[in-house]
């Protein structure tokens, strides 16, 4: 779910100051504190603002069922009291989201169309996927070209509608993804698990590196490792598990990748 500020000016009474207080709680990593501003603004009125900032605080963790039931209860009650269109898109996008979490598909996918026609454009990547879920890629594909058409953001959508179509269609897209914004990691990803795929292992290498070199992250530095070793460039596997563990010393995949490279290298 993704975050609704809510204005805040010097003039808002005081359920609309307590919800400005609880977003900058949370924010600041105080989330029970959050939840109870939410609701004591509630006890002073009800409100589109109090009900969306306590589902959102309640949402940022693990849901079980009995949760994720209250938090849709408050995302209904949210949007029955009055607003924006703006703020209500949200809403219903994010209960969407937790219907799908939930597994309920038709109701989910019920909020996103009524996101849509509120004009809430990111409720068609909603809809993909569950149109995705329900195995039905083609009208998946449809819909995330449709917020293509819509988006500013088009090297997102670019990015999630190559996952519902087949390889060439997903480098394509990956491809364009890459050419509007080059910082995004995971098309360099892709194309270089194809190309390990397809036994290029140097290209798949190359590929990767690229992408470690404006952002050394942990998951990266780890596959990169992963296809040093297979390569049986058991040296640079270590380096990149060295530097992984940099950023966490407790990853253990890297952790076991590095023991297997150093065991063969000893062994060697």
């Amino acid at each position: 779910m993704r975050s609704l500020r809510f204005a805040h000016n010097h003039s808002s009474s005081n359920y609309e100051r307590l919800v400005y207080e609880g977003w900058i709680l949370y924010d600041s990593g105080y989330r029970e504190e959050a939840i109870a501003k939410a609701e004591e603004s509630i006890s002073l009125q009800r409100s589109f603002e109090a009900f969306f900032l306590k589902a959102y605080a309640l949402a940022d963790t693990y849901l079980d069922p009995e949760s994720a039931s209250y938090v849709i209860q408050l995302l209904e009650e949210a949007l029955r009291c009055p607003s924006d269109g703006l703020r209500k898109g949200q809403a219903l996008n994010n209960l969407g989201s937790i219907f799908v979490d939930c597994g309920k598909l038709d109701f989910a996918a019920d909020c996103y169309m009524s996101a849509l026609k509120i004009k809430h454009t990111r409720a068609h990547q909603g809809l993909a996927r569950v149109y995705h879920l329900k195995n039905d890629k083609k009208t998946a594909y449809d819909e995330m070209t449709k917020l293509i058409e819509k988006a500013q953001n088009k090297a997102s959508a670019y990015e999630k509608r190559s996952e519902y179509c087949d390889r060439e269609l997903a480098n394509n897209d990956l491809s364009m993804a890459t050419q509007l914004d080059p910082l995004r990691t995971y098309p360099y990803r892709y194309r270089a698990a194809v190309l390990m795929d397809d036994q290029r292992e140097s290209e798949a290498v190359e590929e990767l590196t690229k992408a470690i070199a404006f952002k050394p992250d942990l998951q990266m530095l780890n596959l990169r490792a992963a296809f040093h070793e297979s390569m049986g460039d058991l040296s640079s596997a270590l380096r990149d598990c060295e530097a992984a563990l940099c950023l966490d010393p407790d990853h253990k995949d890297t952790l076991n990748l590095y023991n297997c490279a150093r065991t063969r290298a000893v062994t060697k």
